[in-house]
């Protein structure tokens, strides 16, 4: 074939050597070479690798990028053509390849395995063994790196992936995108070039310099923030790494986040990809993951043994610290974009498509959009998302959002807060006059999330995994495990908290939740369910304002007479039996009274609702002047109250009890109750010795 014969002429002239030999080259690439490569003495054979270092760039010309790939394309199948690697290699090949020329051909070393020979050996450790000189492998990772740029290049993989490049790639014209193509396809190509695209993926991971375009596209990025990295001679993955952790900077451009997208993607397929996540759980894969291949599979298999491993606090961690370490780095990278967690992303495509079409991938926007979204989604995606969700609560640095947006704020409120407390830090911190609003805005968001399903408060399921099923077993019983419970658990658990039933550690998590709920109506599920008509019809301007401070529950029970819906109605009086349990859960009540509760209820501890019976005991004790406001706003609450023990009687003798302990007229009500008891029993007393009398004098008959 002509080929060959193209092959011996080209030898021949060996261009390489000199590529002014190669006229019809020399003057189609004379002005690149005067504008890009003056730096190099005329003649040198470095001036080829400076010009396929500027292959696909703005100071190459179409005619000089034709007649450069014509030659490159032979130069590619016979290294010899290459005289600068051949000098350099020549000793390494003879002493790791067992040949001492390039075109050495048997059937154990056919054309072309020399030099991946050489490639395979560039990238071993020490631990692996013999490895290439270093001159040598400088110029083995400047062919790559030319290689990288066509597929044309790359005589292997053009052979081996022929079919598959027609099958899969035939419309991927573009620089650079067939090889892409691959990469999305590998799971699809045939057996002999899905191990050469994955050798290549796996060369790529380690050193990403071979993929020049990507590098071109993000030089801005990684002179601003990853220079540090860039300039190490071994790249051992810390480049990708460093252009994951900055994609969302002012200097990435779309070209540099599209090609990091794409390689995060790729590396989801088979854990081998990321090198500096092989390199560091490459062991821990063998012991504890062994078979499972894709890169998602195997990091919820770590996650999960690290995960059980601390909730039973074994004395040994069977995932060793350096992969812990870098199994973090991972979790986090793949919460950044939806696609990077593949089995979420399927089950999630139609809702997607059908709610949030207009959001872009990245910066965890999609998986914010379906967590917003998430009563309208399909069960299985609804499913997902809630894991998600109970996952990120039990961990919050896996909240990419919020770790995102908060950022700066966790920096000044919880530096030294442990990662899984962060949530909780910032809840305390909320009300801060430093708080930066989005944070605020990000913090009430969550808290939503935690109040709709006591499973997505870690906090509060420890501290009452007792008091749940011993008072809320019914609401448990009803709903299925794939369900939300859309507050109805905390619900339960704030009337026990009125009654005064729960134990202390639940009762101090409820009273928390109780003050927020109070202070903004959006964080009680239940009652926006029940009063879905009612806060628009009655309370709308209450409801649209951007700082909540109780004003929607306030303007609820202002309004109680006017409340139609029963369901609505029993919220409101819930509300009213919660305040009257603790002042402190009465926001407008509390704020009216802050003076008074300092001056004559200061030796009072708070909570039981002991504050509240202090404060009521002054309104009647005549000798004590309470603040005009505090003194109305306690008698509103006592007309409320009275209305609700109408309205709602109570039920059974505990509620009975805790109505009467609470009421302002306790003394009276005491009297009464005591009195009426005397009576029954003189009454008792009196009717059973007449009887006695009665019945003796009938026997005596």
């Amino acid at each position: 074939s002509i080929v060959p014969q193209l092959q011996t002429l080209i030898q021949s002239a060996d261009p390489g050597s000199d590529y002014r030999i190669d006229r019809a080259l020399n003057e189609a690439c004379e002005s690149v070479i005067q504008t890009a490569c003056k730096h190099i003495r005329s003649g040198d054979p470095m001036i080829l690798s400076c010009l396929m270092e500027h292959l696909y760039t703005e100071k190459m010309v179409e005619d000089c990028e034709r007649r450069l790939l014509e030659l490159q394309y032979f130069i590619s199948r016979d290294w010899k053509l290459d005289p600068i690697l051949y000098k350099k290699c020549q000793g390494d090949a003879a002493r790791l390849c067992h040949t001492h020329g390039w075109n050495e051909t048997s059937e154990l070393m056919p054309p072309g395995a020399v030099f991946s020979c050489l490639y395979r050996h560039a990238y071993r450790t020490e631990e692996q063994g013999r490895r290439l000189s270093r001159d040598c492998k400088v110029e083995v990772q400047r062919i790559l790196h030319q290689r990288a740029l066509d597929v044309k290049l790359d005589p292997d993989l053009q052979k081996r992936c022929l079919t598959d490049l027609g099958k899969w790639c035939s419309d991927k014209t573009g620089t650079g995108q067939e090889l892409e193509c691959l990469q999305d396809h590998l799971e699809d190509l045939l057996s002999g070039c899905g191990e050469v695209v994955g050798n290549l993926t796996e060369l790529q991971s380690e050193d990403i310099h071979i993929e020049a375009l990507l590098i071109r596209a993000c030089q801005p990025v990684i002179q601003s923030h990853c220079h540090d990295v860039s300039d190490n001679q071994v790249d051992t993955g810390d480049v990708m790494e460093c252009l994951v952790q900055n994609k969302h900077q002012k200097e990435m451009n779309s070209k540099c986040t599209v090609g990091v997208t794409h390689f995060q993607l790729i590396q989801m397929k088979d854990f081998r990809f990321s090198y500096k996540f092989k390199m560091a759980c490459k062991e821990d894969v063998l012991k504890l993951c062994p078979n499972i291949k894709k890169k998602v599979d195997v990091v919820i298999c770590l996650s999960t043994t690290v995960r059980n491993d601390t909730l039973q606090d074994v004395k040994e961690q069977r995932v060793s610290l350096k992969c812990r370490k870098q199994l973090r780095v991972e979790e986090l990278e793949m919460s950044e974009d939806i696609r990077l967690e593949p089995e979420l992303y399927d089950v999630c495509k139609t809702d997607i498509g059908r709610l949030c079409s207009n959001v872009v991938f990245g910066n965890a926007q999609m998986m914010e959009c379906l967590k917003e979204r998430k009563k309208q989604l399909s069960q299985q995606c609804h499913q997902r998302v809630f894991k998600l969700q109970e996952g990120e609560m039990l961990d919050p640095e896996l909240d990419y959002q919020l770790m995102r947006v908060c950022k700066q704020m966790i920096k000044r409120f919880c530096t030294d807060v442990d990662a899984k407390n962060m949530l909780q830090c910032l809840k305390q911190n909320k009300n801060s006059e430093l708080m930066d609003p989005k944070c605020k805005q990000m913090i009430t968001k969550r808290q939503i999330t935690q109040n709709t399903d006591y499973r997505l408060n870690p906090i509060l399921r420890k501290a009452c995994k007792a008091d749940i099923p011993k008072f809320c077993q019914p609401i448990l019983n009803k709903a299925s495990d794939d369900s939300e419970l859309e507050g109805q658990v905390i619900g339960c658990l704030k009337l026990k908290y009125a009654d005064q039933r729960l134990s202390p550690d639940c009762e101090d998590q409820i009273r928390v939740i109780l003050q927020e709920s109070a202070l903004d109506y959006r964080l009680d599920p239940q009652l926006q369910i029940h009063c879905a008509e009612e806060i628009p019809g009655l309370c709308a301007e209450e409801a649209v304002a951007q700082e909540q401070t109780g004003q929607v529950e306030e303007c609820l029970k202002a309004n109680l007479l006017k409340i139609k819906h029963d369901l609505c109605k029993k919220e409101v009086l819930n509300m009213l039996k919660e305040s009257k349990a603790d002042v402190f859960v009465d926001p407008v009540l509390h704020t009216a009274c802050a003076l008074d509760l300092k001056h004559q209820c200061a030796a009072v501890t708070p909570g039981r609702g002991r504050q509240m019976s202090c404060l009521l005991e002054s309104l009647q004790d005549k000798r004590v002047r309470l603040q005009p406001e505090c003194k109305k706003r306690l008698q509103d609450r006592m007309d409320m109250w009275s209305y609700a023990a109408k309205v709602a009687p109570a039920e059974g003798f505990s509620d009975l009890a805790m109505q009467v302990m609470t009421s302002p007229s306790k003394n009276y009500i005491l009297f009464i109750i005591s009195l009426g008891v005397i009576v029954l029993f003189l009454v008792g007393l009196l009717c059973g010795r007449i009887t006695k009398r009665v019945t003796r004098e009938l026997k005596d008959r």
